[in-house]
């Protein structure tokens, strides 16, 4: 019997130490370890059978070299490279990149690539960066000069595309000294913002049609019919990343924190109260169906910490928000499994607006689209936004590497 009170007691000692020991170590390294165990290759992060550029690649790519910058983790800076060195050739050529797709989708994974370029000194990386800024060049507007979210969805704008396309732009802008540029970058947000915004939740539609063609799109107004959580957080994370590189000085840089601090209020305001994370829908919390859903609350944390971070909006009362929201996401979405890694839990898995089949932006299709854990497009959100976390001075404590 004594025997086994030691064993026991030992078991024990040994469980606490190994959860103390895991509680020392940030989110954002425990989420970027668990991701790299489940993907030995970066391509595989958005539930792929075969390489792909794309967004979410791009997403995570930017999301593990923050982390391994912030905490000098060499590994996180090998993985992402492997990928880097797959996808791009000697000649800065990207694998399965077609520009005449036209798809701002694509362009997100530019952000890496002059980082990568920056830190590996291969000119490889910068002349793929310059083929999708090249794409910038030719790519489809609508009559006012907004860029078309993909050639196979004409006239259109979606929030989405604001992520994909802007903050690249602007960074492209800068490293080739065309600062003419950056009132195109402006115009794309302002002109979506009036276009899509609905005074109802001070937040914004999904997506707008100039040509009202769309079956989904309002004969009014040529917006889709709600406000999507995961929608309004890539525009958030878009204007929030995009301060990063429109120079202090630019005459209209105040009309992109004036935006920011609107949609920060709407999103403040939508959160759901108890649990203090959002909804799939932001304009029918109530309704039977609606679910809180982890990737839009992942990039709403990001967004408002940053912004706070950085001086866009008041630490009163956005701070506070934000840090429960944080806690919020931990509760409601983050799961320790079995192995030892983390999930992040209850992620929207893909939604978007016309297509085949045939994407009608009803909420019932919103509500209905598959629900799955480890989503890209809420990992990597929830790195960046634990990162964010991990700077602030929460409480009077700040996190230290």
């Amino acid at each position: 019997m004594k025997r086994k009170r030691n064993y026991l007691l030992s078991l024990f000692v040994l469980l606490f130490f190994s959860c103390t020991q895991e509680e020392k170590i940030p989110w954002s390294v425990r989420m970027a370890e668990s991701e790299i165990k489940r993907n030995p290759e970066l391509w595989q992060v958005d539930f792929l059978k075969k390489p792909k550029w794309d967004y979410t690649q791009g997403l995570m790519a930017q999301a593990l070299m923050a982390t391994a910058e912030t905490y000098g983790k060499q590994e996180f800076f090998d993985y992402t490279e492997q990928f880097a060195r797959q996808f791009v050739d000697s000649t800065g050529a990207i694998l399965t990149y077609k520009l005449e797709d036209y798809s701002l989708d694509r362009l997100n994974g530019g952000k890496f690539l002059w980082k990568m370029w920056r830190r590996s000194g291969e000119e490889r990386y910068k002349a793929a960066a310059l083929l999708l800024r090249s794409q910038l060049d030719a790519h489809p507007r609508t009559h006012e000069g907004g860029f078309w979210h993909k050639k196979i969805y004409p006239w259109q704008m979606w929030l989405d595309g604001l992520y994909m396309g802007a903050p690249f732009y602007a960074q492209c802008a800068g490293e080739q000294n065309r600062p003419e540029d950056f009132n195109d970058v402006i115009d794309q947000f302002t002109l979506v913002y009036r276009h899509t915004y609905d005074p109802r939740t001070g937040l914004n539609f999904h997506g707008w049609d100039e040509s009202r063609e769309q079956a989904w799109a309002d004969p009014e107004t040529g917006c889709s019919p709600h406000v999507w959580g995961r929608a309004v957080g890539w525009f958030f994370m878009a204007l929030t990343d995009v301060l990063d590189f429109i120079p202090a000085e630019h005459p209209r840089r105040g009309e992109i924190t004036e935006l920011l601090v609107r949609v920060a209020e709407g999103v403040k305001n939508t959160r759901e109260p108890a649990s203090k994370v959002w909804y799939q829908v932001l304009d029918e919390p109530e309704r039977a169906g609606n679910y809180l859903e982890a990737s839009a609350s992942s990039m709403f944390v990001y967004a408002l910490l940053k912004a706070v971070r950085m001086g866009y909006l008041p630490a009163d009362p956005y701070l506070t928000v934000a840090e429960e929201s944080y806690q919020g996401v931990i509760r409601q979405f983050v799961r320790q499994e079995a192995d030892g890694t983390v999930s992040l839990t209850r992620c929207c898995a893909v939604a978007g607006l016309g297509g085949n089949p045939y994407r009608d932006g009803s909420f019932e299709y919103y509500v209905g689209e598959k629900i799955r854990d480890n989503d890209p497009k809420g990992v990597g959100p929830f790195i960046l936004a634990s990162l964010e976390y991990e700077k602030m001075d929460i409480n009077g404590e700040k996190s230290k590497p």
